[in-house]
């Protein structure tokens, strides 16, 4: 388990615990990203793709990636973005890719790295990566059987996994969209079995993001507010 480091807020001076996050590396090792104990914060006053990201190197496998630059919100209302000191340079095992297209976005993505797909739980564990990756924080389950038609949550996001063998209906959209409606959010729709005409045509409309994934567990926007959603990330 990572260890906690002590964090001044450059506003208020509080001082607090923060426990560096921790992510899988492609060799299976968890990745603990290194913050400095004392590390001075910076105040994130606006967030860009270059500054949400940070290069790191696993110790294990001496591979090079990119992951979400770690960052604390304080109470008194300050986010501040936490330093993860550079790289020492050597050859690396692996380089991690671009995602795919050439979008402002996407060229500071790490490569995606999908989860095979052989039961319900690996598709939605395939879409929770793939937000991740997109750059989402905190993606989470709501484990509220009440709320029937969302499987992942993230801030202004809800998400519907359709692992079955039956394309998405019409009402499956809608009933997205209404969530995302109650909780001023984006919804997005993955789905294994693709989406019936009505469906794709509504989710137009209401301008729904709508995913397919293949058992490879990579998923492919599918219409225009998909690949804006790609290209654009989180806003």
């Amino acid at each position: 388990m990572a260890k906690s480091v002590p964090v001044h807020c450059p506003t208020c001076r509080r001082e607090h615990n923060f426990t560096p996050p921790t992510f899988p590396c492609a060799c299976g090792t968890p990745l603990t990203l290194p913050v400095q104990a004392d590390a001075s914060p910076e105040p994130v006053a606006h967030r860009t793709w270059r500054d949400a990201w940070v290069a790191v190197r696993c110790p294990s496998c001496d591979r090079q990636d990119q992951w979400p630059r770690p960052e604390f919100g304080c109470s008194c209302g300050t986010v501040m973005r936490l330093p993860v000191p550079p790289p020492e340079s050597g050859s690396a095992s692996g380089e991690g890719g671009d995602g795919p297209g050439d979008g402002p976005g996407r060229a500071l993505r790490p490569a995606f790295r999908p989860v095979a797909i052989r039961t319900a739980g690996d598709a939605v564990v395939a879409a929770e990566r793939y937000l991740t990756w997109l750059g989402y924080a905190g993606v989470s389950r709501p484990g509220d059987p009440r709320e029937e038609g969302v499987d992942l949550r993230a801030a202004g996001l809800v998400a519907r996994v359709d692992p079955s063998t039956v394309p998405a209906s019409l009402r499956d959209v809608e009933c997205l969209w209404l969530h995302g409606m109650a909780d001023g959010a984006c919804g997005a729709f993955f789905s294994l079995a693709g989406y019936a005409r009505e469906a794709r045509s509504r989710a137009d409309d209401l301008r729904v993001p709508l995913f397919v994934m293949d058992l490879t567990g990579t998923p492919q926007p599918l219409n225009a507010p998909a690949d804006e959603l790609v290209e654009r990330g989180p806003v």
